[in-house]
């Protein structure tokens, strides 16, 4: 079955420079590189499912500028449905400022712009898309009141909400009943859930304490550690698979659009956490957000091999 998926999110152009080490306060570091890529974590997790083998509708907002074409048009060179991005009157398209050390870990610093215009009222617009979906997934880089709204028309619908908090901030107890499947990081499930981390049992141990329905499924991403899926009484935990780290920025991005795709497929929890795991260590190993996205067909070979 072809999973159909909507995504409710960001839309971003990534200003990336590589450089040999990320900057202290007042510290001025030359760079090797720089680069401009389409991104947000709204339009990554779109064009992740996209290429992992899910019919997307990417519902956003772009600025009336040169990115906001620019982003367009790469939404729908990946196959993403665009129907539903209206472009913001008086804002510029979202930023994400980046920096790339030679270990290929990142800072990000991202200026809302247009993603801020987003609202309620767009998702009412676009409800009809939603309620098409198998899945509906969401992050936090767009407006929380109009998260919630999504998550409610998701519900009303019978479809399933996806959601990743990230950034991490505060939530509404209503949000988090309403969702089906959480994806969070170390940072995000430690600021859910008030507890410090540090082995995989404080994980689970967080993950159980948080206030979401019986039946949700909670995946947690560890980077180097793998990652997690908690299901009621159940924990799977999968290693990283061992690949050159180039840059780490959007494997999560990849990871959720695997992850989105694989449950709206019907796989089992473990396919589907292993397609994911192996999603996220793609994107690792090139640079930029959506460049390093990964296909289906590349998906299933390294999902295949021993980890």
């Amino acid at each position: 079955m072809t999973a159909r998926i909507s995504i409710a999110g960001s839309i971003n152009i990534d200003l990336v420079v590589f450089a040999p080490h990320h900057p202290q306060i007042g510290e001025t570091v030359l760079g090797s590189d720089f680069k401009t890529y389409p991104g947000g974590k709204g339009a990554n997790q779109a064009v992740a499912a996209a290429r992992a083998g899910a019919q997307t509708t990417m519902i956003g907002k772009v600025g009336r500028d040169p990115f906001g074409k620019l982003l367009l048009a790469s939404l729908k060179q990946n196959n993403v449905e665009t129907r539903w991005v209206s472009q913001a009157a008086g804002a510029p398209t979202g930023t994400a400022l980046i920096t790339v050390d030679e270990q290929g870990s990142n800072t990000i610093v991202v200026v809302a712009g247009s993603n801020g215009a987003l609202k309620p009222t767009d998702l009412d617009s676009a409800a009809r898309a939603i309620h098409a979906s198998d899945l509906l997934v969401m992050q936090l880089e767009i407006p929380l009141e109009t998260v919630v709204h999504a998550a409610r028309l998701a519900r009303q619908a019978g479809v399933q909400v996806l959601l990743n908090p990230a950034p991490a901030q505060p939530l509404p107890a209503e949000l988090l009943q309403l969702v089906d499947v959480l994806v969070v990081n170390e940072i995000e499930i430690a600021s859910l859930s008030g507890q410090s981390c540090t082995t995989l049992s404080d994980y689970t141990a967080a993950a159980r304490a948080l206030p979401l329905p019986p039946s949700a499924l909670i995946f947690i991403t560890l980077g180097g550690q793998g990652a997690m899926a908690i299901n009621g009484g159940q924990t799977i935990h999968l290693p990283a698979f061992n690949v050159p780290a180039v840059d780490t920025t959007a494997a999560g991005d990849a990871f959720v659009g695997s992850l989105a795709t694989a449950l709206a497929e019907k796989r089992p929890l473990m396919s589907a956490l292993r397609r994911a795991n192996a999603a996220g260590a793609l994107a690792v190993t090139i640079a930029g957000a959506q460049p390093s996205l990964p296909y289906r067909s590349q998906i299933d070979i390294l999902a295949d091999t021993t980890q």
